[in-house]
């Protein structure tokens, strides 16, 4: 027996409801940078004709592993000095005693840190 219209509609909504709810690439990946707001800022940058979708995924993880990994390093070197909090010279000393983030951020100024000339 064939179905009417309303039969149709009402089975199209029933499975609607079981839709799972929309998750962002950023829940998806689970990651805290955005992954949207990383993709509008490489597009707007024009650094490439063509974007994948999986570049600003990527990039945002890298972005947050290096975050992370200097945050780390620059709480290790507040509890080494006894203090409670990151400071911007804390964070500089973490990067420069670090081999591969010194390389890293060899040009790199951060902010509130005056550059010793060695």
């Amino acid at each position: 027996m064939p179905r009417t219209r309303s039969q149709q509609r009402s089975s199209s909504r029933s499975s609607s409801r079981s839709r799972r709810r929309a998750r962002s690439r950023t829940a998806r990946a689970q990651l805290n940078f955005s992954v949207s707001y990383v993709e509008r800022r490489l597009r707007e940058g024009y650094y490439a004709r063509r974007l994948s979708w999986s570049a600003p995924v990527y990039l945002a993880a890298v972005i947050e592993f290096l975050t992370a990994r200097v945050l780390q390093l620059a709480g290790n070197e507040a509890q080494n000095n006894g203090r409670n909090r990151i400071t911007p010279d804390l964070v500089d000393m973490a990067v420069y005693n670090d081999p591969l983030l010194s390389r890293l951020f060899g040009t790199t100024t951060i902010s509130q840190v005056a550059p010793d000339w060695d």
